[in-house]
């Protein structure tokens, strides 16, 4: 028996969060375990089904068109909705409050806008969207994010997505979530430090070093086109897990050309389908971007991304007690499961 044999298990380095991940095939169940069991959503006390009647629309599209309504109940046939949300994390706010509690503690007001974007259809989510249809989601998240830029206080906009209760979603209908906050949390802080610090040292976007290694190699390519790339990554926190990311080097999602954003949907059409044949209609995920902050500073050396994370185990206390994941399927494997999927 070789070494090789001897430790299925590999511990990977993740050079951009400095986190360190298990890949454990041998704890990994197939795919089809993974399925998650067909359900048929009840929208009968869905609060999002009746949204018409309830808070005024922040933006409203029909069938990839901004329709001008301030009012409601809306008059239009919709398609895509942003409004408040009900429970915010944070609230608008016209100054940021600090205040020290004895020696080590430090609080601020809790300041910033909390939005949902929430599509029409109630037993429909990505992996059953059309292309057009998600393209109709980006051009959403692109305009309330240039409007939210220019709010007081704002020097970060997180967009994410989540789908099922593992994902924690409070609500089976599709709908995405946008905050934006005071100051630039410690994920992106440690990506921003890592891709200035090579870059300076460089001349290189590590992104891009990374990409282009991984696009040479071809091991866990999942799919291309002219604009985006998508890869299952080396150091996989997640079974299925895929970052796609513009083969240019940009730094602002908000930037996005329509060129761009079509081809952003293709790329996540094609992934969700491929991962829905394989982990069931209803799997739990979520999707979440990570683009340079707002905050007016200049990151031109970052590389804008888009991280989908299908939740298919649970998080326990060795991931808890260590920060360091363990990933039941190679991205290898992975990758070649969706590959075939993509190219059938």
């Amino acid at each position: 028996m070789t070494e090789k044999d001897f430790f299925p298990s590999e511990i990977r380095y993740d050079v951009i969060s400095d986190d360190w991940v298990i890949i454990a095939k041998k704890r990994g169940k197939r795919p089809a375990v993974f399925k998650e069991e067909e359900k048929t959503l009840s929208y009968l006390e869905c609060p999002f089904c009746q949204i018409e009647t309830q808070l005024p629309p922040l933006l409203v599209f029909s069938r990839g068109k901004e329709v001008r309504e301030k009012k409601y109940p809306l008059k239009s046939d919709w398609t895509v909705i942003v409004i408040p949300n009900k429970y915010p994390a944070l609230l608008p706010g016209s100054k940021i409050k600090k205040e020290r509690k004895g020696k080590y503690f430090l609080k601020i007001a809790g300041v910033g806008y909390c939005e949902l974007v929430i599509t029409r259809d109630h037993e429909r989510h990505f992996p059953d969207f059309t292309v057009s249809e998600i393209k109709e989601v980006f051009d959403v998240y692109q305009k309330r994010y240039l409007s939210l830029k220019k709010k007081k206080f704002v020097k970060n906009i997180s967009i994410f997505h989540n789908y099922g209760k593992r994902a924690g979603a409070t609500q089976p209908h599709c709908h995405s979530q946008i905050i934006t906050t005071p100051l630039i949390d410690k994920d992106i802080k440690m990506a921003i430090f890592k891709a200035k610090d090579f870059f300076k040292k460089n001349k290189k976007c590590i992104y891009c070093e990374l990409q282009n290694w991984e696009m040479k190699e071809r091991e866990r390519i999942v799919f291309e086109n002219e604009d985006f790339v998508a890869i299952c990554p080396f150091a996989s926190k997640g079974a299925f897990e895929v970052i796609i990311s513009p083969k240019k080097h940009l730094s602002y999602f908000e930037n996005i050309s329509e060129k761009e954003k079509e081809s952003l949907a293709l790329v996540f059409s094609k992934v969700f389908r491929a991962l829905s044949e394989i982990l069931g209609k209803n799997f739990h995920y979520n999707f979440y971007l990570k683009t340079a902050p707002c905050d007016g500073r200049n990151y031109n050396f970052f590389h804008w991304h888009w991280t989908i994370f299908p939740r298919l185990q649970m998080i326990a206390g060795f991931e808890l007690g260590t920060r360091m994941e363990v990933c039941t399927l190679s991205p290898e494997d992975a990758a070649q499961q969706l590959r075939e999927k993509i190219e059938k």
